[in-house]
Parts: C-alpha cells; sequence; structure tokens
C-alpha cells in the first residue's frame, strides 16, 4: 500500500511539472523533409520562438534556398525562400548544358537576430569557380525580407561553405576540398588567406564541413566517401581553430555502407541541440537499399537523435523509417501561410491568388509564361508555350526563351497527381500536359498535341513518352499515341499520373464529364528518373506548354491541381 502510494505521488508530480512527461522517447518516422531535400543544414532559435529551422540544396530550380520552419522536428512548413528574386542570382539564367548547376549545399545559423544561410552557387561553363552567397534576415517568414547575397570571396576554390561565429567575435568559412578555414567579414565578403585544418579519413571527397565550439573543444565534422553508397559523418577536435584536429577514434561517427539498410547514402550531417538539451542530427539519405537503383526522390532529409555528454565525442543513433527520441510536444503553430511538407495540393487558381509557395520551375521562370486566373478564364493557370519541350535543344537560352513548365517535388512514395486540361491547338506539334521529371534528359510525360496522320490531316491526340537520354543503357518503354475520342471534345480533360507501387509511374486521361471512361496511356519505371544526369537532384512534378520547336502560341489552361500523398515507404516493403 505504501509503495503504491509512493507511485502516485510520483505521477502528480510528473503532472505538475512543465514539460516533464513530453520529454520521454516518442516514436518518429523518417524521412522528415520526405522528397528532394538534399544536403540539410538545420539549427534551433530559441530567440524565435523556440523554433527549428532547416535548408535543403536546390541546384536549378526557383525559387531557391528553401526555408523550412518546425516547432516539434515531425511537422515543418516551407516558410520562405532565401533565393525569390531573379535579380538576386543572374547567373541561374543561364546554361552550359550541365544538369548539375545552381545552388549546392548551404549552412544556417542565427547570430545576433539574424538568420544567415551561406551557400554555394556551381557552373560548368567556365572554370571551376564557385561563388559563395550569404543570404540573411530578421524575418525568416517573408521572402522579401531576405537580403540581396553578400558574395564572399572564396580563396580556396571550393564548396559546401560552413558559417562558424566563434565567442571572440570572429567569424569562419569552412569550405569542401580538404577542410579549409578562412575568416570572413560578412557585411564586404572579404575573406582571409585559408588555412587546411584536416583531410578527413582518408575516404574521398572530403566535404560538407561544420564547425561547433563546444566544452573547450572546435568539432569539426564533414561528409567523406562521396554522395552515394560509401558516404559517411566523420568528425574531429581540436583545442585551437588552427589545429591540429584530432579524429574521432570510433570514426565514421555514422553510415549506411556495406549495410542491408533501406536508407543508404546516409551523410553531410548538421547537428543541434534543442531548448532541453538533447542533441539531434539531420542528414541526407536514399530510400533505395544497397541496389541503389530506383529512388525518383533523390535524396531526403532523415532526422536522428545523438548523445553527447561533456567532454566526450557525440554517438549517434542509426537512420531508420522508425526511430524514437526526446521529442518536443506536437505542435503545428508556426507562422505564416504555407504548405507542411507533407500537405496534399488542392489548387484551384482563384482570381487574385499567387503561384504557391510550394512550386518550383526549372531556372527562374519568364513572366510572360504564365498567368493566374487570366480575365476570360477565371480558376485557372495559364501556361503560354514555350519555344522548346521539356528536352530544350543546343541552342535553348533559359534567359530569352524560357521554360513553360511548373512543378512541385514528389513527396511521397506512393501518389496520385491530377490536373484538368483545356486546350485547343490549332498549329501541328503544339503540346500541353504533365511531367515527371528528374532533369531535361530524363523526363515522363502525358501531353494533348496536335499531330498529322498518314494522310496529311491533323487530329487531336494523346501522347505518352519517355525521355531517357541522360540515362544510357534504361529500358523506355514505348511511345504511345491515341486520338482523342469524339466525345471527350466538351469542357477538359483531366490528365493524371500515380504510383502504383514504390518504383512505377501510371500515366491516364479521362473526360471531366465522365471519369470512368478512363485511358491508360503508359508506364514507366522509376529507375529513368533515378540518378544518371540528375544524381543530386529528385523527381518533381507538373504541367507543361510547348510549340515543340514550331509556330505555334496557343495557351494551354490548367486547373483543379491535386497532388495527393497516399503513403511512404519507411522500409523496404512497409508502407505508412
Amino acid at each position: 500500500m505504501t509503495q503504491l502510494f509512493h507511485l502516485l505521488l510520483y505521477f502528480a508530480a510528473l503532472a505538475i511539472v512543465p514539460g516533464c512527461c513530453d520529454r520521454v522517447n516518442k516514436t518518429f518516422t523518417n524521412p522528415v523533409l520526405p522528397g528532394w531535400n538534399s544536403d540539410p543544414s538545420c539549427v534551433f532559435v530559441k530567440e524565435l520562438d523556440n523554433t527549428f529551422f532547416c535548408t535543403t540544396s536546390t541546384f536549378l530550380v526557383f525559387p531557391g534556398v528553401p526555408l523550412y520552419a518546425s516547432k516539434d522536428l515531425q511537422n515543418w512548413k516551407l516558410v520562405s525562400h532565401a533565393l525569390n528574386r531573379q535579380e538576386q542570382l543572374p547567373e541561374l539564367s543561364s546554361r552550359s548544358g550541365s544538369q548539375m548547376e545552381g545552388i549546392w549545399a548551404s549552412t544556417i545559423r542565427y547570430h545576433e537576430g539574424k538568420l544567415h544561410i551561406i551557400t554555394a552557387y556551381i557552373s560548368y561553363s567556365a572554370s571551376w569557380a564557385p561563388k559563395i552567397l550569404l543570404f540573411s534576415t530578421t524575418d525568416p517568414y517573408n521572402d522579401t525580407a531576405w537580403s540581396d547575397p553578400v558574395r564572399v570571396e572564396n580563396p580556396s576554390n571550393d564548396i559546401d561553405p560552413d558559417l562558424f561565429f566563434d565567442d571572440d567575435g570572429k567569424v569562419y568559412m569552412a569550405v569542401a576540398g580538404g577542410i579549409w578555414i578562412s575568416e570572413i567579414d560578412i557585411t564586404t565578403g572579404a575573406a582571409s588567406e585559408p588555412f587546411q585544418v584536416w583531410n578527413g579519413t582518408g575516404e574521398r571527397n572530403p566535404e560538407g564541413p561544420h564547425l561547433m565550439k563546444k566544452d573547450g573543444y572546435y568539432y569539426l565534422w564533414i561528409g567523406e566517401g562521396g554522395t552515394e553508397t560509401n558516404h559517411t559523418v566523420t568528425i574531429a577536435r581540436s583545442t585551437d581553430i588552427h589545429g591540429p584536429y584530432e579524429g574521432y577514434p570510433g570514426n565514421p561517427l555514422l553510415t549506411a555502407k556495406n549495410t542491408d539498410e533501406y536508407f543508404q547514402t546516409v551523410g553531410h550531417a548538421d547537428f543541434f541541440q534543442d531548448d532541453d538539451g538533447n542533441w539531434w542530427g539531420a542528414a541526407l539519405s536514399t530510400r533505395s537499399g544497397p541496389e541503389w537503383e530506383i529512388y525518383p526522390m533523390g535524396r531526403e532529409t532523415v532526422l536522428f537523435p545523438m548523445t553527447w555528454a561533456l567532454g566526450n565525442w557525440p554517438t549517434a543513433e542509426t537512420v531508420r523509417g522508425n526511430m524514437t527520441g526526446p521529442l518536443p510536444p506536437l505542435n503545428k503553430d508556426v507562422p505564416t501561410e504555407g504548405p507542411f511538407w507533407d500537405d496534399a495540393d488542392v489548387v484551384d487558381f482563384a482570381p487574385g491568388s499567387s503561384i504557391p509557395k510550394n512550386f518550383v520551375f526549372w531556372r527562374p521562370p519568364k513572366s510572360n509564361l504564365f498567368a493566374i486566373s487570366p480575365p476570360d478564364r477565371p480558376n485557372t493557370l495559364q501556361i503560354n508555350p514555350s519555344r522548346t519541350n521539356l528536352s530544350t535543344d543546343a541552342s535553348f537560352d533559359p534567359a530569352i526563351d524560357g521554360l513553360g513548365f511548373v512543378a512541385r517535388k514528389q513527396t511521397s512514395s506512393l501518389f496520385k497527381f491530377s490536373v484538368d486540361l483545356d486546350f485547343s491547338p490549332t498549329v501541328e506539334n503544339e503540346e500541353a500536359g504533365i511531367s515527371v521529371f528528374l532533369t531535361e534528359v530524363q523526363h515522363i510525360d502525358l501531353g494533348i498535341i496536335l499531330l498529322s496522320n498518314a494522310s496529311g490531316s491533323l487530329e487531336l491526340s494523346l501522347r505518352f513518352r519517355v525521355e531517357a537520354s541522360g540515362k544510357p543503357n534504361t529500358t523506355v518503354p514505348e511511345e504511345s499515341i491515341i486520338l482523342i475520342p469524339d466525345d471527350w471534345s466538351v469542357g477538359a480533360i483531366r490528365l493524371s499520373v500515380y504510383t502504383c507501387d514504390d518504383g512505377t509511374y501510371v500515366f491516364s486521361a479521362s473526360s471531366t464529364s465522365d471519369e470512368d471512361d478512363s485511358k491508360v496511356l503508359g508506364s514507366a519505371s522509376a529507375a529513368i528518373v533515378s540518378g544518371g544526369s540528375g544524381p543530386f537532384t529528385g523527381t518533381i512534378i507538373g504541367a507543361y506548354a510547348t510549340r515543340n520547336g514550331g509556330n505555334g502560341s496557343t495557351p494551354a489552361y490548367f486547373s483543379r491541381w491535386r497532388y495527393d500523398p497516399v503513403a511512404q515507404e519507411i522500409a523496404a516493403g512497409e508502407f505508412v
């Protein structure tokens, strides 16, 4: 009886201790930022209402350098983009032919009332010369509050810049390539002569550095082994920022290499602490299993708990789909309008609305190609045809031609996407439709197109076809063309794509007046949009209009845009 009395007193005491019961381990699932969200960097900011912030790589999509915010480490809202104005980075509208250009890995840090994101822009059009850009804001929930970037000198001529504010007032930038550190001026962008501090454990591509001062040590952690199946996280420390740095005897700190884990390529991590003193890590990972063949969403952001005792080396939990950790209480009270990252799209392009925050373009868009609710077509997105289709051509100039394509990231293993299309082309080869897109040379399309038949007459058709030149030796389904039935001529046509399993896309079309009369045009393996010319990116899904190099100018009108996430695969064959 006495034991029972004391037990009741214990639980009663727990009930009145603020937040005590919220600190027990809770289950969560990875990835926490599903879909293409590579190279994460995260920070907890107590001064901004106890909020976690993360940013990820964006390469050629625009707007770029996204900022995600969360109160509970599970529900992440897209709240702004640091790169949201074309004039911030005019170079993003250039083209050299490589699909791996653009904004690479970033670091986010908070200091004296400002959030800072430092990143690198890469172009292959000239010699290797990464441009370092530093964006800052006092209002992370407002696109327009992000500064034009300070262009930071890059004396080491390398990538993956880190930003470290030392307690003596000095600011340092570390970059990849074995790892180099410079003192920088965040106002002018000036950088000192760099000094090399650590080359990792001997694996290739020491990159993605992050610095932190803790318990009298400067800790430096990096990614090694390349961002493929040999990817690892390793760590070293020193009592002086200049070194020498002692590597952790238990390196690698975190990896999935040489395992049969479903979550592979784990690396490029960042560490941060919550308000209760718990340590966490965020890293990139690919849901592929060790086969590493089908991973259309590319590198995604995963979360893992850590322990980091005073004066000791940290330890990290193995990344899996089901995890437990001392999560904060569930809380979706994140300011600003905008989607949580796993939300469905229900977009009707109402008059006065704007392009949704989670929609992206392949490079900055030409504004004359897009209009929401034009006067004669309310509740539609008008896309005027671009000169080239999604595969572009040798003379394609993004700044002059533009690409009539807008999309959102695939964020779920199983999903359904559909859009209604009203399109009445009059010139041969005018086309509009939907696409599962990885790069200009890896995409799967279903379009309405005006084609010439054997007798020379023009016929309105549905065409399914695959562009896979960016991934040679891949099995590609045959092109499929069918005439649009006469009884579909009234009203819009609904174009759809869905995943019936974790590796197959199925494309279909129907009349909006009779959805039961649906025609499957074709299916394609997700291997077509995994790796190849887009090894760093992931699939985006959206709508396009093109004149295919011809003389057409007929606009396409898209309405009832729907993206429905169905299930996430968190282990081979296991869906939630």
